[in-house]
Formats: structure tokens, sequence, C-alpha cells
């Protein structure tokens, strides 16, 4: 049975899934940065961020998707919807978010603007977003240059550091969606003056195509004409060839204004426009207020009415639209009216039944951080294009790209070809799928819609996704970069969560899956054991800089690099298969010749991480207790590289117990397995298995008991991994420089709380110190698991040295707390998460808004990175989900 009845929301999934009505048709599907990826790239080097910047953004069109301030578009996105604002004072129209790009930012990437998701239902019935605008002229260069000069040991500067919001002279922008119905969706504008003083502001929400027609990818010109009016409002409709014909419905408005969603070749090459009717005409038409050249025009492919306020310091003006396929609505007064109230009433409610369903609404604080984690996630998702064939070969009508392309970035991959919606880690500074993180995004989207996060798990190994070797395709950057094996890891915790949420055991998805994990496993087996040993490499697996070197380009010495950590995912992904090999074996015993299989695989590759004596290197160092990579040289001589990090602490990962229940289900698989134990004690071979518990349960884990104890003592030592926010990526025993001489040559790294101080990988993530959800998460997971074995009789010291005694269930839950708390309030109303910015531990318009970052400092938990990554950051969403349900858990959450 479900363990929630159905609400109201549940029910509009349900019809989704039926197939009985489209609730996601429409969503917040447009990129909020198109500009400077690699699919609008066509450089001869792959330049992306020079080929198309910022400032060609307002004039260019683009060829694989739109992008956009608040927006929402059709799942095919060929029509979208966004704000555009003008403060009187900007060069240019906002229209888009800003940021800088790789190269100007002293640490990378960055976007430089003050927005906040603040409600997202699973179908987008509602939907809320906030962005901060200053009154007075956006700081662009001031931003761009201040970072320019500073160095990698300086923070970045944001724009809460200039003075642009100095005397609360900004306005609040609200955007709220609410949906009648599946194709008739109510917008609600809201801008609120936050100064004193009355201030000017334009607002144009904008409807557009995406431009087709330009590459031939549509035969005819799609149109947004001049409908009709009445006393209160107004009407355009929009007609595609490919698509049912809409109208949008909007408060009347001095102007009305028609362009072209086309390039403009005059500003950016100095070639002559056909039409001055071009992408940035409106632009032109508002700063200089000069809408004559519109007066004539009723018709274009993009179109906005003008809306022109003073609004006096702390009130708000509010603007109603609706969009809707044509025909679904009655022409009349309650159309933008009491009728349109009431609908946003209805879904705001049945936002707040939907989010009560979880048990962190118990608590004020908890509820709203879990909340606006949900809805990160949920306007996340983005409309994703590309094909490699014709990205490569370029368009019919298009100028041909650089020959020398068909050689360079991704050309490895011709099968590719994706136009799907995809969870994006962050779309603006990741506006691009990344296959490892996207395995995180799909826990917490289990929690709201299960059978979206099973969809996503179950693309990615699509024939036009997987590479036919197997391979997952990381990102666009590079697809056949290697990253993390945590597919099937995502896969199992989604089918479990979908079984325990909604009383269904989907087993025809493990079925689905675990084919094409087959050839996934072989691809890694095939090209990452290079010596044939069960000893893994990968190169940087997604933990960019926590190497002395590079580990995904030359290794030192000419040698290779046998990985602890590449191993540990090897064996992690042994035991996922094989767990789900259990669970199908279960009414399907052709699957229990796949259970033996994966068992006596992990076995090998315990075996041979943590092998001992006579001339075999392991990665284990007995010394000091932990595991680390080895460098192996063409002399033969082997290098252990003695970073305490992560590297060593992913060996916790691979662990599970094998329930004597399940064994007696599966009486095959436990005569084979019994057996194969008999058979290594016989040839005195190790057996790494070393627990059989009182109730004949097995545990199979990676790291033996004793060595575990190690592992932990390190791991919850305040003085190495365990900080304020959770365990570093890299030990505090490194403040002191860790160095390594390889053939002459001088290797090393320093833990690093903040900000990367090097430009390795770009210089934006920094995995050598500081705090990263995703892998304490898994750090977590195993710790249940363990317990799940142990119980009582297992205990550990939490916090080493403190002379606290706990199980391993207890200490699960303190690291949960305490990356809970990164975003909680403290007694003194400060949020860890904000870092020095007191503006959101004080001031009442920012102290409820939450940021989810990509990673955070290593001693105070500040956010570092990306700012709105909730993507794999989201699953704090159900950390503290678990808090609240757990039998352990007796009072209202604390940050140790």
């Amino acid at each position: 049975m479900p363990k929630h009845p159905l609400n109201t929301e549940q029910q509009r999934l349900n019809q989704h899934y039926l197939e009985d009505k489209n609730w996601l048709k429409w969503g917040p599907y447009l990129s909020e940065r198109q500009w400077g990826t690699v699919r609008e790239d066509y450089s001869e080097h792959g330049e992306a961020w020079d080929y198309f910047p910022h400032d060609h953004a307002r004039s260019r069109a683009y060829r694989w998707g739109e992008d956009g301030l608040a927006g929402i578009s059709d799942e095919q996105q060929r029509l979208c919807f966004a704000l555009a604002l003008w403060n009187g004072h900007d060069p240019i129209l906002k229209e888009r978010l800003f940021g800088l790009t790789g190269p100007e930012g002293n640490h990378g990437e960055d976007v430089k603007e003050l927005y906040y998701y603040l409600d997202n239902l699973p179908t987008h019935s509602y939907m809320k977003q906030l962005y901060k605008y200053p009154q007075s002229e956006f700081p662009y260069a001031k931003l761009a240059e201040t970072n320019r000069n500073r160095s990698k040991h300086e923070p970045e500067y944001e724009l809460l550091d200039t003075n642009a919001f100095d005397s609360n002279n900004y306005f609040d922008v609200y955007t709220e969606y609410a949906k009648a119905s599946e194709e008739d969706i109510l917008i609600r504008i809201t801008i609120h003056n936050h100064g004193q003083e009355a201030a000017p502001v334009w607002l144009l929400p904008t409807l557009w195509f995406r431009n087709q027609w330009s590459f031939e990818l549509s035969q005819e010109r799609p149109s947004i004409k001049k409908g009709g009016s009445k006393a209160d409002y107004s009407w355009v409709e929009a007609r595609h060839p490919q698509m049912k014909e809409y109208e949008l419905y909007f408060q009347n408005a001095k102007q009305m204004l028609f362009t072209e969603n086309e390039t403009n070749t005059e500003r950016l090459f100095g070639q002559p426009n056909s039409s001055p009717f071009v992408k940035d005409a409106f632009h032109t038409a508002v700063t200089r207020e000069d809408y004559a050249p519109f007066s004539a025009k009723e018709k274009g492919t993009k179109f906005a009415p003008v809306y022109h306020f003073t609004i006096n310091g702390g009130e708000s003006r509010e603007i109603r639209l609706r969009l809707c396929r044509k025909g679904a609505v009655n022409k009349n007064k309650s159309l933008l009216g009491e009728g349109f109230e009431t609908v946003f009433q209805e879904r705001l409610q049945d936002a707040n039944e939907f989010y009560g369903q979880f048990a962190g609404s118990q608590e004020e604080d908890f509820g709203n951080i879990q909340r606006q984690a949900f809805a990160g996630m949920l306007w996340s998702k983005q409309y994703y294009n590309l094909d490699m064939p014709r990205w490569l070969n370029g368009d019919p009508g298009q100028p041909s790209p650089p020959e020398n392309r068909k050689n360079g970035r991704n050309h490895h991959w011709m099968t590719l070809n994706n136009e799907d919606i995809i969870s994006m880690p962050d779309k603006w500074e990741y506006p691009w799928y990344a296959a490892w993180d996207l395995a995180f995004h799909c826990v917490p989207l289990a929690m709201v819609d299960a059978e979206f996060a099973k969809n996503q798990l179950l693309l990615f190994l699509r024939e036009w996704y997987m590479h036919p070797n197997g391979q997952i395709p990381a990102y666009e950057w590079a697809f056949g970069d290697v990253n993390p094996p945590v597919h099937a890891w995502a896969c199992l915790q989604v089918y479990k969560m979908d079984k325990a949420r909604n009383g269904k055991a989907d087993k025809q998805f493990l079925k689905r899956v675990f084919q094409k994990l087959l050839l996934n496993f072989t691809w890694w087996v095939n090209r990452k054991d290079r010596q044939g040993n069960n000893v893994f490499e990968g190169g940087f697996l997604g933990l960019d800089n926590i190497g002395v070197f590079d580990r995904s380009s030359y290794i030192p010495g000419g040698g290779h690099l046998e990985q602890a950590d590449g191993t540990a995912w090897m064996a992690m992904y042994c035991l996922n298969m094989l767990e789900m090999a259990l669970i199908l074996g279960e009414e399907d015993m052709a699957y229990e010749d796949m259970a033996t299989k994966f068992f006596e695989h992990f076995i090998y590759i315990s075996d041979s991480l943590n092998r001992l004596g006579g001339d075999w290197t392991g990665a284990w160092d007995e010394e000091q207790g932990f595991f680390y990579d080895i460098l192996a040289l063409p002399d033969g001589r082997y290098i252990p590289l003695k970073v305490r990090s992560l590297v060593g602490l992913s060996t916790l990962f691979a662990v599970l117990v094998l329930e004597k229940k399940q064994l007696e289900k599966l009486p095959d698989f436990h005569k084979r397995l019994n057996w194969f134990i008999n058979y290594r004690k016989e040839n005195d071979e190790n057996l790494v298995i070393e627990e059989f518990g009182k109730q004949g349960n097995i545990l199979l884990s990676l790291v033996p008991k004793d060595r575990l104890m190690r592992l932990l003592t390190a791991l919850l030592n305040e003085d190495e991994f365990l900080s304020k926010g959770g365990i570093r990526s890299i030990s505090k025993v490194h403040e002191t420089p860790y160095v390594v001489n390889i053939d002459g040559q001088e290797f090393g790294l320093q833990y690093e709380a903040g900000e990367s101080t090097t430009g390795l990988f770009g210089g934006n993530s920094n995995w050598r110190g500081p705090v990263w959800m995703p892998m304490n998460y898994l750090i977590i997971q195993s710790l249940r698991t363990y317990a799940c074995y142990f119980k009582d009789d297992l205990k550990v010291e939490c916090p080493t040295g403190s002379g606290r005694q706990v199980n391993l269930a207890t200490v699960a839950e303190d690291l949960s707390r305490r990356l809970a708390g990164i975003f909680q309030k403290d007694e003194n109303g400060r949020r860890p998460v904000h870092g020095v910015y007191n503006e959101y531990h004080y001031d009442p318009n920012y102290r409820d808004l939450v940021l989810f970052y990509e990673y955070f400092h290593g001693d105070n938990a500040r956010g570092v990175g990306a700012s709105h990554q909730t993507g794999w950051t989201g699953v704090v969403a159900e950390l503290i989900e678990s808090l609240f349900e757990s039998s352990i858990h007796q009072a209202k959450p604390q940050v140790l």
C-alpha cells in the first residue's frame, strides 16, 4: 500500500503516467544559459566561451535551445515564455542571467545574480521563482573587471559585494505559474519596491518561438500575431506547423512589440540585416524609448507587451497573463480576474498539501529547507538537444564548420542524439547533463516523482545516449570522460524508495536497467582493468583535483595509476548488480547465475585491494591505516601516493548485507555461495568475507572489520575529516603540504578548505578539502548498511577522542545532522551556508532564502562553487526526511 494517501498533485501524476493527461507538456524547461555551451560552439578549436559569449546572447539566434529568466517552454521547446526587465539605467534589457565565463572568473565560471527557486510541484502545476533586480545600473563591467583582477587566493567578487543593493534600492520580482489544465497556464508577475523612494521599472513578458527555420528544421516559419483586445485584456495567437495553436492573454499595455528571433548580423558581424526586426530589437526600442518602428508590425516570431510602472517605496504592482491552447478558455472578465485568482489559491493549496506529507515539514525551518530543495530540483529540469552528426557536420543553409572539428571534441560519439527533458546540475553554471550527478539527482526526485526519476535513469542507458561499446556519456565537454559508476546504485535507490513510498515493487524497471548495465559493467572491466588483476583505473573519476597530479592526463614516469577509488567503485558496482540479481532472482531463477557471477567478481576485487605480503603492493597501508592510490612505474617500482582523501574513504561504499531469509528464497545461489566460500578456504585463498551474523546474515564488505575501525577513527576525527558541515574531501593533516618525488620531479598538494588555488579542471571546483554532499551521502548510506548488520556489536568514538561511544546508526545520524545543519538557522539566526553575507542572516527579505551550493567550506560550511547546484546537493532533502523518520531520532534535529 502507498505510504501516503493520494493527494491532488499525486492524482495529476497518476493521470500523466497513465497517459490520460499530459501534465508535463509544459514546464521550466528553458536553460538559464544557452550561450557559452559546447552545443552552441562551432569554433575550430572548441573555444565555447569565446565563440558565443554573453554579449552575443541577446542578438544571436541559438541553434540547440533557448534560455530566459524564470521561463517555461513546451517539452520540445518550440514555444517559450520568460521575463525581460529594465530599470531605466542598464544599457540592455535583463532578459537572461549574467555571469562570468571560465576564463573571466578568478575561480572559474560563476553566475552573478540573486535568484531563488521558491516552489514547484512535480507536474509544474504551481511554480514560484524570485529574482532580485537592482534599481541602479547593473554592475556588469565592475563584476567582470574586479574578478578578472583577483587572484585564485582571493574570494570571488559577488553582486552583494557591490553597491547595487545599498539602501534596499532593488525590486523583488516574483514569477508564479499555475495550471488550470495541462495546456492552460496562468502567469502572475509581482514586482515589489524595497526602497524608500519611488522607482521606475519596465516589464516585458516575452513569448517567442525557437528558431528552427534558419537551420532547415522547419519548412514553414511559425508566427505570433495580434489576436484582439477587450476592455481589460488583449491577446496574441501563436501558430507553429508542428504544434497546436496557442493564445497568450495579457492585461492591456501601451506598447505591443513584435520582432523576429533572428540574428542581428549587422551588430555582430558587420553584415546588413535583411530586416530591422531582429532578436535584440526590443532592447533598442525600450532603452531608447523608440517604439515608432514597431507601430505597424503586428506579427513576428517574438512578442512582448511593454508595461512601464513607477512603483512607490514599499509598494507592489502585479501583472497577469494566461498562456493556453486556442479555445481552451472563454473570453470573459474572469479570464484574468476572479477565476484567475481562484486557480492560484487552489494550486498553492495543492502544493501545501503535497509537501505537507513529508516528515521534514513538521518543523518550520527544516520544512522550508526541504521544500526549497525540492523546488530547485524541479526548476532544474531542462530541454536538452544535441545531434552529434549534425553538430559536427553543420546544418543546411549555414556556413560549414571547420573541417578539423570532425576529428575534435566528441567525434567518437556519432551515435549520440539527445532531445529530452533532463535534470541538470545547475541551469546556469552546468546547463548540460552530467551522468554521475544525475544519479544523485534521482534520490530527491524519487521522493516527489519516482516515475520521472526512473525514466531519467533509463534514458541514459538507451542506445541514443549510451555508446555502442557500453560507456555512458559523461557531459558535453567530453562525453568520453570517465565518471564513477553510480548508475546501478541510483537505480537501486530509486527502486527501493518507490517501493517504500508508493507500495509497489517495480521489478520491470530493474529488469530493463539490469540488461543495459551489464554492457556498461563489461565496458569498465575491458577498458579500466589494465593488468587484468581486478585493480581499476579511471582517471579523475569526477574528483577533479583530488590527486597530486591530473589523474586523467599523462602519468609521471610513464607509469599507470592503480586507483583505490576506481577499484572501490567497481566493488560497489558488483554489489549493486548482485543485489539487483538477487531481487530479480526471487521470481526468475535465470538471475541467480548473474548473482553468482557478481558475488565472485566482488570477492576477486576485494582480494586485490586488501592483499598483503609477497611481491604484492596493495592499496592498504597497515602502518597508517588507510587506502592509497598506487603509481606503477615501467621499471617495476610501485609508489604509494599517501594522500588521505575520499579516494581511500570510497572503499566504505562497497558493502551489502545478505539476509538469511532472502538467501532461503534463492537456494541455487546459496548453494554456490557456500561452495565458493569453502573452495577459497580449502585453497588457503583470501576470503575477505569475515562476518557471519548470529541470525545467519552475511556481510559483504570491501573493508574488513579491523580496517573499517581504523578508517572510522580517521573519518570521525575533527583534526582530519570530520568538519562542522560533514566529511571533508581531504584530511586536514595536509595543512602541512604532502609532496612526493617521482623520478626527480616533485608533485604535491595542500589542504584547501574553500576555493581552489589552482587552475586544474577550470579551477571552479575543489576536492582538496571542502565537503561534497554526494560523497557524504554515500558514506551515510554505507554506515546505515553496516549498522543494520552490526547493530550495537560495533561502537566507535564519535567524534574521535570524545569518549562518546555510539553505534554506526548514530554516527550516520550525526553526519546527517551536520549536513542538514549547513542550511539550518543556528541560535543566532545564521545559516552557515551563507557565510559572511549578513543580508541572509538578518534581513527579513533574505533570511528564509536558501541556496544549495556545489560544495561547502571544509571549516565553516559556507557554500562554495555553483550557487544553484540543487542537483546533487538536493539529497539533503532525503537526509532531513530520514532524520525525522528515524526511530533513533526523538527530538528536533540539532547541529552538533
